[in-house]
């Protein structure tokens, strides 16, 4: 998600010993490596698809894994920061790993910021994001621009773990963010989080899931509005206009398509019609247009529209490994 700043500190501050003895109490074959198996990644699934372990997906209603009903503390930190939840894992770098830089293309992303909960930590440990860094002190709790360039990397010998969870959020996050911290080199410290220690462990809090996230036919309404986004942070270029005209007609004929038969099933051969002719004409644009990020125009259009539009064409192109532009 695109946030106004590159990090926001959330006004909370947690027990994180108890955290780590909780994660210290579930077996160690609960950690997986890292899906893209980057070297020294791992993670441990606390909400996933269906609350299967071992499926990393994002389509599906998200339930709670059987290790996050072994964590009475980690689902009070959970309903104490509020939102609606959706993927979320434990996070292990260890020592000397990191994480590459990249942005968060992915559909299901642009809607979602992601929850940074530290429990183990090190101040050598760095999180970069646009031109900004800052070094997250254990039980404190951060949003970040997911949008912007952002990378880890773990300079100490110790590992590190973070919570790790994403959410569209609530009215109540929402409200809560306003009252965070943008941290700011030299500025006055007068800014003092809540504080929030273990608590009766029983009855466990009721924490709220998604049980829609990805849609079977994108509506005109949220595609127009994907559209623009993209193209209002794309970098000024000449052929910037001739691509306006271009997702303007896409978005008119998908509306056309919409008016008369709205997510009918029978009708996704038709939007993969239009979605592949899209995709040819985008393709010409594929090594030119960039966006203020830095990454290049395509990339978006593949992961939000191509990718997120239709959940037959979202099928089709994980089994055949459709790949971003390098």
């Amino acid at each position: 998600m695109k946030l106004k700043a590159s990090f926001i500190q959330l006004p909370l501050l947690f027990d994180a010993q108890r955290l780590l003895a909780e994660i210290n109490a579930l077996d160690a074959s609960c950690w997986r490596d890292h899906p893209q198996k980057f070297p020294g990644n791992f993670a441990l699934p606390l909400i996933s698809v269906e609350g299967n372990p071992a499926n990393d997906g994002f389509a599906g209603p998200m339930r709670p894994t059987p290790y996050l009903e072994h964590c009475p503390y980690l689902m009070q930190v959970l309903e104490k920061v509020g939102g609606v939840w959706g993927r979320s894992r434990l996070m292990k770098l260890s020592g000397h790993a990191e994480v590459k830089p990249h942005v968060d293309f992915n559909y299901y992303w642009r809607e979602r910021v992601r929850v940074h909960i530290p429990v183990i930590t090190q101040p050598t440990v760095r999180f970069i994001c646009g031109d900004e860094e800052v070094n997250m002190k254990a039980g404190e709790c951060w949003i970040f621009d997911t949008w912007r360039m952002h990378r880890v990397i773990n300079a100490s010998a110790a590992e590190r773990i973070h919570l790790v969870a994403d959410t569209i959020g609530s009215e109540r996050f929402w409200s809560m963010v306003d009252r965070g911290r943008v941290p700011i080199p030299g500025a006055a410290e007068d800014w003092h989080p809540e504080v929030f220690g273990a608590s009766a462990p029983s009855p466990l809090p009721r924490l709220v899931y998604e049980s829609t996230n990805l849609p079977d036919v994108m509506t005109p309404w949220e595609l127009r509005e994907h559209l623009l986004f993209l193209l209002g942070d794309t970098q000024p270029h000449e052929q910037l206009s001739q691509v306006k005209q271009i997702a303007s007609r896409f978005i008119t004929a998908w509306h056309e398509i919409w008016a008369e038969h709205g997510d009918d099933q029978g009708a996704w051969p038709i939007y993969r019609e239009r979605l592949d002719a899209f995709e040819q004409l985008m393709r010409r644009f594929a090594g030119t247009l960039r966006f203020n990020n830095g990454m290049l125009f395509i990339n978006g259009v593949i992961e939000l529209i191509l990718v997120g539009a239709l959940s037959d064409r979202r099928k089709r192109s994980a089994a055949q490994g459709m790949r971003q532009a390098s």
